[in-house]
């Protein structure tokens, strides 16, 4: 599915502004590690005890999800202050209401966020997975958006990047994701002969800040991060290139754990059917992610 022009101008547009529509949907806050307990406020989703039912015993008595989650990848999750907020943080939070329960938010890097899900230490991953074939060799993953890359450089492109052939250029990505194995996979192919210089950062912050000093000649990530990067950076950035590859993303669960995973896709439906799914992703101005079916698995 293709994002218009026309989509990225409401991104930067909405994600200044609350809507009176935003705020009825407010849900659980937030805390950073396990060591801090969740706090819950009220929130306008009412608990469906089916799908409350349908969770692994250890959540249902804790009353608690614990979630891996990277904060740097705004607007999608990210700090303010000491909460992590965004629209991917909003709608699993959303999740977590449907099913009954609180969400603790555990901040790690985006590969920690992947082991720790995988030895237990988190319930769920929620960090802007694209799902692709090897991810789901690993893990049982619920798709729930779907997303493009985007290429972003300075304003006026000074180092000439050809976001099609960009053999040669220092190129920031974040490490550990689609977009760092796809310039690894251009490396390998187009490149070969003079490949790119790779800048990869453990944190999407490090990567936006890169391109801003000048240290990178462009990034890639996904697109609403880089459109993102681009309004917050004063004017020293922009696009390069149009939104391209869109793939779902995911929610990561170990392979053992399918009944979270069919207890989120059943809350994401009734979310999709009641109207709260749709209004949080309007409210940051990426209804072209929208999806009208929530999979365990996919195929891809």
């Amino acid at each position: 599915m293709s994002i218009t022009q026309n989509r990225r101008a409401k991104l930067i547009v909405a994600a200044a502004s609350i809507t009176s529509l935003a705020l009825a949907l407010s849900a659980c806050s937030n805390s950073l590690s396990q060591s801090t307990p969740s706090a819950s406020t009220s929130v306008s989703i009412k608990a469906d005890p089916t799908l409350t039912a349908m969770l692994p015993e250890s959540i249902k008595s804790a009353g608690v999800i614990q979630v891996g989650v990277d904060a740097t990848y705004k607007p999608n999750e990210y700090l303010n202050g000491t909460q992590v907020v965004g629209w991917d943080v909003e709608l699993f939070d959303a999740v977590a209401a449907k099913l009954g329960v609180k969400t603790n938010w555990n901040v790690a890097d985006f590969n920690s966020v992947k082991s720790g899900t995988t030895s237990g230490k988190y319930n769920i991953g929620v960090s802007s997975f694209t799902i692709s074939a090897d991810r789901l060799n690993t893990f049982t993953m619920v798709s729930y958006a779907n997303v493009g890359s985007e290429w972003a450089t300075l304003t006026g492109n000074p180092k000439a990047v050809d976001r099609l052939n960009p053999c040669g250029k220092t190129i920031a990505v974040q490490t550990g994701t689609v977009q760092d194995d796809e310039i690894a996979a251009t490396n390998k192919s187009l490149c070969a002969s003079k490949p790119v210089i790779v800048l990869s950062y453990t944190g999407q912050d490090e990567v936006n800040n890169a391109v801003a000093i000048g240290k990178a000649d462009a990034m890639l990530a996904d697109y609403p991060v880089t459109q993102s990067a681009i309004a917050a950076s004063g004017g020293k950035m922009a696009v390069l290139g149009e939104v391209y590859g869109a793939a779902p993303y995911g929610y990561i669960v170990t392979k053992d754990n399918q009944a979270l995973a069919e207890a989120t896709a059943a809350a994401l439906a009734q979310l999709k059917s009641d109207g709260t799914y749709d209004a949080i992703l309007a409210k940051y101005g990426i209804q072209g992610a929208t999806i009208a079916t929530f999979e365990v698995n996919p195929k891809v």
